[in-house]
């Protein structure tokens, strides 16, 4: 991402009805648009962007470009043209102590929903490679596995070497699966890997 003056936004990122909480806090420009934040979480929170997504705040839905195939996709504003500091701006009055929220939805089969919460502002640092990832806890599910109502099987299963679908899942999967791993390190790697071509 190139290098500016705009100030920093801190975010977090919450996997709805995850218990306990799956997330991941990331601090990005306030130029940064919908569509990079889009990758931004793919990347921090471990999805292979395999699947459509939304962001959602009120009546409000933004998303990529696709072909239109059903209503929603007409009405959705393109999330390649709106930059965090212009939603900053128009959600402002409606703040409290800066606090704000929207939904962002990956997989609309699975519905795994995100709350992405605007948690403050900081002075942009010359030192810092950003979107930074300055935290988070516990694994990402792995894609199609049934959204977060079915996860808890496919954890039941995974864990328990003498569960009957123990083995299938495990093939199925092709690796070994760690619920309560989180490596910094790594999420911040891929995040850089990830938005480098499109920043």
């Amino acid at each position: 991402m190139a290098k500016d003056t705009s100030p920093v936004f801190q975010i977090k990122i919450t996997l709805r009805d995850s218990q306990p909480a799956i997330w991941r806090r990331v601090l990005v420009s306030s130029e940064t648009k919908l569509s990079q934040l889009h990758d931004v979480i793919q990347k921090v929170m471990g999805w292979k962007d395999s699947h459509l997504h939304k962001f959602t705040i009120g009546i409000v839905t933004f998303s990529a470009r696709y072909e239109p195939g059903n209503l929603e996709e007409l009405v959705a504003i393109d999330e390649r043209y709106v930059k965090l500091l212009q939603l900053v701006a128009l959600f402002r009055p409606f703040m409290r102590d800066f606090h704000f929220a929207c939904e962002y939805e990956y997989d609309f089969g699975d519905g795994w929903r995100h709350e992405i919460t605007f948690e403050g502002m900081q002075p942009i640092k010359p030192e810092v490679r950003y979107p930074f990832c300055m935290g988070g806890a516990r694994a990402c599910p792995p894609e199609d596995t049934g959204g977060p109502w079915s996860y808890p099987d496919f954890l039941a299963a995974i864990t328990n070497p003498k569960h009957e679908n123990h083995q299938d899942i495990l093939e199925w999967l092709g690796e070994e699966f760690d619920s309560e791993r989180f490596d910094l390190a790594v999420a911040t790697k891929q995040m850089h890997e990830g938005v480098a071509s499109h920043w």
